[in-house]
């Protein structure tokens, strides 16, 4: 992963900033009943998610010199074991702070950025939920959750309201750091040289968010150069 601290934490603000604009929709009871795109999930509890997202960066604390860390990709790997566990704590956040949950996901938030304010000097190895990671990896990971769910959130209250009632959530700039983090992790374990031309059909694919395909695939990802193809990356998706 070639991010810092510094540009990782630029682009979990300006993507935060743009997700917390939403606090108007969020706020009306009458939508959060209403079913999200992901199964299982209403709207509230998808907005929840958020809040623990975040309260898992505000809860890193350093490790000492020499914690070997793992990468991104190592880390995203542990969501699979673990999804039950996310959906009930979710389901159980939404419920307690179902009086007031843009105050909850916002003191998360507040409270992760002043982590990072006071462990950004530098990259220190911090103790996250799943295992000893870079906190710059940590930084990116959080970029990727609001990134997901901010997207997951848009076609939500787009299904349920008109579909030009509400702005896009996604800042562009996250969405394209997001994107090339995700491609990074495929580049790593399969060696192909290729790159992003639809960032976000892309970080759909690569989530799980749309459907496996490889002519969307195709739309997504290209190769760097004419004579190669892009691979078939049915076994490697979803990342996370």
């Amino acid at each position: 992963m070639s991010v810092d601290v510094a540009t990782a934490a630029t682009a979990l603000r300006t993507q935060w900033d743009r997700l917390h604009a939403w606090v108007e929709v969020m706020a009306d009871p009458r939508l959060g009943r209403e079913p999200s795109v992901l199964d299982g999930w209403n709207v509230v509890e998808l907005w929840a998610h958020l809040g623990r997202a975040m309260d898992a960066l505000a809860g890193c604390t350093p490790l000492p010199a020499g914690t070997v860390p793992m990468t991104l990709g190592e880390y995203l790997g542990t969501y699979r074991d673990r999804a039950q566990e996310v959906v009930e704590t979710t389901r159980r956040l939404a419920a307690e702070h179902a009086a007031d949950p843009v105050g909850y996901v916002t003191a998360s938030a507040r409270a992760a950025f002043a982590t990072l304010d006071t462990l950004g000097d530098g990259d220190p190895v911090v103790q996250a939920r799943r295992g000893p990671v870079r906190l710059s990896t940590m930084t990116v990971s959080r970029v990727l959750e609001l990134v997901v769910h901010g997207d997951d959130l848009y076609r939500s209250v787009r299904r349920v309201r008109a579909a030009d009632a509400v702005t896009d959530p996604v800042d562009p700039g996250a969405l394209a750091l997001a994107a090339d983090e995700l491609l990074g992790i495929v580049r790593a374990r399969g060696g192909w040289d290729l790159e992003v031309v639809d960032a976000r059909r892309w970080v759909r694919l690569a989530t799980g968010r749309a459907p496996y395909d490889v002519d969307e695939l195709a739309l997504a990802l290209q190769a760097r150069y004419t004579s190669d193809a892009v691979p078939d990356l049915g076994r490697m998706l979803p990342l996370m």
